[in-house]
């Protein structure tokens, strides 16, 4: 049961690129649909954030690379290689272990990746079955046990905050700034918090959705409006923080140019924290704005992993045991149908022979026949117990192929036309 992952990230990538490999919400199902169509395929899930995207399969052949290297060529417009990597098996749950402890994020432990995983698994669990769902559940106990047993998660920035942290180089204290954000989601809400802690007072929320825009500035007690109506604002504002699900830019320079007439020789800060990007490039060739994007983060995040990596071996234990733990059970996933076989085998003959018995007695009441069943089914479930047991104990150690397929050729489980492995000359 080959498990795959492929994809792109921060560090293979850069945010031109990722952007255009980027999968809005209403993209899952059919991309999903899709990979889920490939023959081999038995599972699919699809992990799709500001720094990666990354698919997740089943592939009983272990034949879909290429048709993931095609997929991501055909939405980049070129070949997709330079950007791609792909791992299996073990390292594939590695992979998704790290991801979802911070390990493999552009900031360090940062929290925010644990729910992006979550989520991810919930809008894929249409494609998903037995080896995904336990993967990704597995992966929420990594990223849980990761935090809760280092420091690699204490006091960890999130992208939101890094964001902020650039602003502060433009002008020293935060504190008396004025703010508008773009955009009501849980990365705009962050980096609402993050603000005001620094000071800031958040002026202005607008959002596609009012009702959005209206609940958060409700929180930060600021004002709500419509994408359409805040420009007007903009100049009465020292920070534009833009995180929308936008799939097209929302600012441009025909938004930036007036707002500028009017601030004098004022800096305008523009954290575009957004993927695909809110905010046109050109815009940052403005005289007296200071645009950052995602990819203008690395700095925040180099400091970061200073501080930090001391904590990185002792994540990377709990992640190399949890590994092997779900290993472990997908291994013995094959044991599974032979067990089910052998024991739905042994019940038919059972029931035959008690049937058998049954007739050759007479006068038994139906209170004794339910006795000569209950007894025939516990003494069965003895004699199976620990043959099943060392079965799934077997697969699960690595050894199960051999002995599942001798299994299998003890209790005649296959065809008559099967016969065992030679193992050459025993005597």
């Amino acid at each position: 049961m080959p498990l795959v992952v492929a994809g792109v990230n921060h560090r293979t990538a850069s945010i031109e690129t990722r952007e255009k490999l980027a999968f809005s919400s209403s993209e899952h199902a059919p991309v999903l649909a899709e990979l889920r169509s490939w023959p081999s395929v038995g599972e699919a899930a699809l992990l799709s954030t500001c720094n990666r995207t990354e698919v997740y399969l089943i592939d009983s052949e272990d034949t879909s690379s290429g048709g993931v290297r095609e997929l991501f060529s055909k939405r980049l417009g070129e070949d997709a290689s330079p950007y791609l990597y792909i791992r299996h098996d073990r390292e594939a749950a590695a992979h998704l272990f790290k991801v979802t402890s911070g390990l493999d994020s552009m900031i360090l432990g940062e929290a925010q990746i644990q729910g992006q995983v979550q989520d991810a698994w919930e809008n894929s669990r249409e494609t998903t079955g037995a080896a995904l769902n336990r993967l990704f559940q597995h992966a929420q106990l990594v990223g849980s046990r990761v935090r809760a047993e280092t420091g690699i998660g204490r006091g960890a920035a999130s992208v939101s905050s890094a964001a902020v942290q650039l602003a502060k180089k433009i002008f020293g204290s935060l504190n008396g700034r004025r703010a508008m954000v773009l955009g009501a989601g849980d990365v705009a809400a962050i980096a609402l918090e993050c603000l005001r802690s620094e000071g800031v007072r958040v002026g202005i929320v607008a959002n596609r959705t009012y009702d959005r825009a209206d609940a958060l500035a409700r929180v930060h007690g600021a004002v709500a409006m419509h994408y359409d109506e805040c420009w007007e604002n903009l100049p009465t504002v020292d920070i534009l923080v833009c995180s929308t699900a936008s799939q097209r830019p929302m600012v441009g320079v025909q938004h930036v140019v007036p707002a500028m007439r009017s601030r004098g020789d004022r800096p305008l800060c523009i954290l575009d924290i957004a993927l695909p990007r809110d905010v046109e490039a050109n815009v940052g060739e403005l005289e007296n704005v200071f645009l950052y994007d995602l990819d203008d983060l690395r700095a925040v995040a180099a400091s970061n992993l200073d501080e930090r990596k001391e904590d990185v071996p002792a994540a990377e234990r709990i992640i190399a045991g949890e590994v092997e733990r779900y290993w472990s059970w997908i291994a013995g996933l094959a044991a599974v149908p032979v067990v089910t076989e052998f024991r739905s085998q042994m019940d038919r003959v059972r029931e035959e022979e008690l049937a058998s018995a049954l007739r050759r007695i007479d006068g038994l009441t139906v209170e004794q026949v339910k006795g000569f069943e209950s007894f025939s089914r516990s003494l069965m479930n003895k004699f199976l117990h620990e043959p099943s047991v060392r079965l799934r104990e077997a697969a699960a150690n690595g050894r199960g192929l051999g002995v599942v397929d001798a299994a299998r050729y003890l209790f005649a489980l296959e065809p008559e036309s099967v016969t065992p492995p030679d193992h050459g000359d025993e005597s």
